[in-house]
């Protein structure tokens, strides 16, 4: 398949170019166009390394039918907590998206964003909070056509100094990339901010932060390795953190498309979709971290009694979020029980 640019995007009623949006092309004329939008710029793993495979694979599978075009960098306008919104309004036909960018909004899927939870691999975590969408989320993400659902492997600090132990992370500021994790980050004594990743390499070097709290995978396209000296890596599992992400599509649209079009999206839904998600994660964790120790840079990896003092500081995390399901008329004990079921179902994922 071949990509080229396309130069033609309204925006208040004028044309203007777009280099960064790609086109998937097609052997036959297209039945359904599909405009993908998301937050990260064209060169990041995310968007190169899944989302635009993803894309490729639709549009091959369909033999042209499906077109599908990818916006990245909000070019379609709006912010990263807007995008679930948009999928749901048709502002874009499919949306990559954190459910944690609006807090509060998605509590039964962040049983796998709860501090000491999640698997260090991203595969594991994606197969295993596929399976876990089936068994309970489908009516949290009843809005859209739920793609796929994936989690990211195992999160790290990312800091302007050495962290080594409980004590070294009191009051040092640090960006968080969901509303569990900001409580995580607080409960082990961090100045803890949250802001879209995008906002992270300019708050870096102006010292609004400290550090960030991220996956490997985020590191270069965010020049995070330039930026700061130090990581702090959380050894095995369970991991300090995950994020939890949707691909998600305006579900009117799936539905106004052809039966065999849409069989072709639910063949490239689901787990396949969640351990293609999961296993870019896991390969960039090695090539990245193999690169900034080339760099020079000082990765500390905490030892497990240190580990373990974390953990507990973080228990409180756990039972407010118990009271907070149960506020939405959620059993959270239940539905964190079934989290860790498929986390361990899971855990040998290859």
């Amino acid at each position: 398949m071949t990509i080229h640019r396309r130069n033609l995007l309204a925006l208040a009623g004028a044309a203007v170019a777009a280099p960064a949006v790609m086109r998937v092309t097609r052997a036959n004329a297209q039945e359904v166009t599909l405009r993908m939008h998301h937050f990260l710029p064209p060169v990041s793993n995310g968007h190169a390394k899944f989302l635009k495979p993803w894309a490729d694979k639709v549009v091959a599978d369909s033999n042209g039918r499906i077109k599908i075009d990818i916006f990245p960098s909000m070019q379609l306008g709006g912010t990263p907590p807007q995008l679930f919104d948009q999928a749901r309004d048709g502002v874009a036909d499919l949306v990559w998206t954190l459910p944690g960018s609006t807090p509060g909004r998605f509590t039964g899927v962040e049983a796998f964003e709860l501090p000491f939870v999640a698997n260090r691999r991203g595969v594991v975590n994606s197969l295993a909070l596929s399976e876990y969408y089936e068994a309970n989320l489908a009516q949290e993400f009843r809005e859209v056509k739920p793609i796929c659902l994936w989690a990211h492997d195992h999160g790290l600090i990312h800091a302007n100094k050495q962290v080594k132990t409980l004590d070294d992370l009191k009051g040092l500021k640090l960006r968080f990339p969901t509303r569990l994790a900001g409580e995580a980050l607080r409960a082990l004594g961090v100045n803890a901010i949250g802001m879209p990743v995008p906002q992270v390499p300019e708050s870096l070097a102006q010292r609004v932060i400290d550090g960030a709290v991220i996956p490997w995978e985020v590191v270069p396209a965010l020049k995070v390795q330039e930026l700061v000296k130090y990581h702090t890596e959380i050894p095995g599992s369970p991991t300090l953190y995950t994020a939890t992400f949707i691909l998600a599509m305006n579900r009117a649209k799936y539905e106004a498309m052809p039966a065999d079009l849409k069989a072709i999206i639910d063949r490239n839904s689901g787990a396949v979709a969640s351990a293609m998600a999961g296993k870019m994660w896991d390969d960039q964790a090695v090539a990245v971290s193999d690169m900034v120790k080339k760099r020079g840079n000082v990765i500390t990896v905490l030892d497990e009694a240190e580990k373990e003092r974390w953990r507990k500081a973080t228990e409180p995390v756990i039972e407010g979020w118990f009271k907070t399901a149960k506020d939405k008329g959620l059993d959270g004990e239940k539905l964190l029980a079934s989290a860790k079921a498929a986390l361990a179902k899971h855990a040998s994922a290859a």
